[in-house]
């Protein structure tokens, strides 16, 4: 799997999944807002607390933590490839030449919070001060962060964000995958899993096929139930017709909202 990403493109993927019509926000049936609004109210629910928020396979991508970042006052986001933790880099440093402009994304998950669209700035601010580190990860490891990176207890919640079926081989090594990261959160903490369901690979760059474990809704629950999480609520997104755009075979996405026993 680490050979398949070795010619990962940050700003192609970028392009193909977080432009319109997969981010049209103006459409209640658009996967992004979508996503954003499971998230959303996933954070304000009331249970979701603490003082660490971890971000497991963060891509090149930041909507999976502009919610959580209100709640949580530290942050950290990880991901496999430098190419992708350069990419947040830039971000974080906002010197510019990013490869997407998050400006919409801020300015939707404002609108969900009730505040002003233009109120994006502050919120940019926030996230750039609770982000205290990007860091590599590997879901395959038992200890997929290097030692004394958390505190003991582990984080409060996990966020992760079609990470696991695109870099595991097979269903079982997805399980694994979920009881690996489960090391890194504390007894009675929350994990927050987005995935794809029924896609067998993407596009992470031109020509660059990845292959991805095609999941079912059944698969994932039992592979929570398995790594020892206890599933809160999971909802379903079918796709539209017209956003299938040729960069991938998923159907649906899932997210699911999850408690570590």
């Amino acid at each position: 799997m680490a050979a398949c990403y070795q010619k990962f493109d940050p700003a192609a993927y970028l392009q193909y999944n977080y432009t319109p019509p997969r981010a049209d926000f103006a459409r209640k049936d658009s996967i992004v807002p979508w996503k954003l609004a499971c998230l959303h109210r996933a954070f304000t629910e009331g249970d979701v607390s603490g003082e660490l928020l971890v971000d497991i396979g963060s891509g090149p991508t930041l909507y999976q933590v502009m919610s959580g970042c209100e709640v949580f006052n530290k942050l950290i986001l990880t991901d496999f490839l430098e190419v992708n933790r350069q990419e947040l880099r830039c971000w974080l440093q906002n010197e510019g030449g990013c490869s997407l402009d998050w400006t919409p994304y801020l300015e939707h998950v404002c609108k969900l919070e009730g505040k002003r669209p233009s109120a994006w700035k502050e919120k940019a601010g926030r996230l750039r001060h609770v982000i205290s580190d990007i860091l590599p990860v590997d879901v395959h490891c038992s200890q997929p962060l290097a030692p004394e990176t958390l505190p003991l207890a582990g984080a409060d919640c996990l966020v992760s964000c079609f990470c696991l079926e695109s870099v595991s081989p097979d269903l079982p090594a997805f399980t694994r995958a979920l009881g690996h990261i489960g090391k890194l959160l504390r007894p009675g903490g929350h994990l927050l899993l987005i995935g794809a369901l029924g896609e067998s690979y993407y596009f992470g760059g031109p020509g660059v096929r990845i292959p991805v474990v095609p999941l079912n809704e059944a698969q994932v629950c039992d592979s929570l139930k398995e790594s020892g999480y206890t599933l809160i609520r999971l909802e379903v997104y079918t796709l539209p017709q017209d956003m299938q755009v040729g960069v991938d075979d998923v159907t649906g996405v899932f997210f699911a909202k999850a408690k570590k026993e």
